[in-house]
């Protein structure tokens, strides 16, 4: 990244453990019109790797959460066309402006946590305080997800839980069925948009600490997963 500013904002953005994807989609955000601060994913990767050497390298690799040294995969690629498709959804940008600013606390960002190819937990962000909750579901299908989601919501009171922003994941195809059960709205990202619940995506950088890749997070219980 040649343009300094420009590179001192990438790196503030790496020291609060954003990934290159998410730096990207923030400064296309942030700057619509100046494309002085347009740069991809790629170019953020490819300057890291080649100015960086030794220690300096293995520093910067601390920065990038679930260490992903190279480009998406192909299968990642393939895995992410039919990501987005999820019927009556209602977009992120009908979300209110309390919600967007984080004016007021009760209003969630989630996603699916995965461990090896069979386990995984939904971990819940809440925007105003960044309090962390992580909930225990046995599968990653919709109806599971759901079940699970609604079973934690309904032990809350309804003026801490009034919103979700999720992904287009489509473990909640189910959506409706949620909002029905709970009284809860649930907002869906834009594809390939991970920055816009920032706080669910860096929170789940640090939680790898405690549930790397390919471990086995069905052994934790739900008791096990609040005292994480």
């Amino acid at each position: 990244v040649d343009n300094r500013p420009l590179a001192r904002l990438v790196a503030s953005k790496l020291e609060l453990q954003w990934s290159p994807e998410q730096i990207a989609g923030w400064l296309k955000h942030a700057y619509p019109v100046n494309e002085d601060y347009h740069v991809s994913h790629e170019t953020i990767y490819r300057s890291l790797y080649i100015q960086a050497r030794g220690a300096l390298k293995k520093e910067l690799l601390e920065h990038l959460r679930r260490s992903r040294a190279m480009r998406r995969s192909r299968h990642h690629t393939m895995k992410t066309e039919t990501h987005g498709r999820i019927r009556d959804a209602v977009s992120i940008s009908e979300r209110p402006a309390a919600v967007e600013d984080r004016a007021i606390p009760g209003h969630w960002e989630g996603d699916l946590l995965f461990g090896d190819a069979s386990s995984q937990i939904a971990t819940l962000v809440e925007r105003q305080t960044r309090f962390v909750m992580l909930v225990k579901t046995t599968g990653k299908d919709t109806e599971t997800v759901v079940n699970a989601l609604i079973n934690h919501a309904v032990k809350l009171p309804q003026e801490l839980y009034k919103s979700l922003t999720w992904d287009r994941g489509k473990e909640l195809a189910g959506h409706k069925r949620f909002t029905v059960a709970t009284d809860i709205k649930i907002y869906f990202c834009d594809p390939h948009a991970p920055w816009q619940r920032g706080s669910n995506e860096n929170t789940n950088g640090l939680l790898r600490q405690y549930f790397p890749k390919g471990m086995d997070i069905s052994t934790y219980s739900q008791s096990k997963l609040n005292a994480v």
